[in-house]
């Protein structure tokens, strides 16, 4: 399963080459000088700060390899590529929750990108997996950790995420 192809959209591929630009070309390099000033206050063996900074270095280099696998194995889905009625990764679903009559708005993305407090669910979510495949006007019922709740999907719309890159 090491090689298993990763989805994600344009926007969360961007997100992650940006991390690793960061993590490559901001982080190591400020590690490597926090590490050469601990050096050089002497005995390294009770040195809290080269200790710290030896550490911070070890998960910057690990978070570097996990990134660079994350990109190589990224199956990006083009989402301004879809259409249709049907939901599919990628789309942005507005539901209707039957029981408190709230409208809410997910966009299915890969695992990397999810982040509820921006609406975006994994694709592999108990929501996600209750709607993929279904359309406009159809009703889900979700096993929800809470219990199960009921849905109608109101809409199903393709719009490419915009995404600007932070400023150096």
């Amino acid at each position: 399963m090491a090689d298993a192809r990763v989805p994600m959209t344009k926007a969360g591929l961007a997100r992650l080459k940006d991390e690793l630009k960061r993590l490559k070309y901001v982080e190591r390099p400020k590690i490597v000088k926090e590490i050469a000033e601990a050096r050089a206050h002497g005995d390294l063996s009770e040195n809290a700060e080269y200790h710290a900074a030896k550490d911070k270095q070890s998960h910057v280099e690990g978070r570097i390899l996990q990134v660079e696998d994350w990109i190589a194995r990224a199956e990006v889905i083009d989402v301004s590529k879809l259409s249709g009625e049907r939901v599919v990764f990628g789309a942005t679903v507005t539901l209707d929750d039957s029981q408190s009559g709230d409208e809410v708005v997910y966009r299915i993305v890969g695992e990397l990108e999810a982040d509820l407090k921006q609406g975006k669910i994994s694709v592999t979510s108990p929501i996600a997996r209750g709607i993929i495949g279904r359309s406009e006007g159809d009703e889900v019922t979700i096993q929800a950790p809470g219990g199960a709740r009921k849905y109608e999907i109101v809409s199903v719309e393709f719009i490419e995420e915009e995404y600007e890159a932070e400023p150096e």
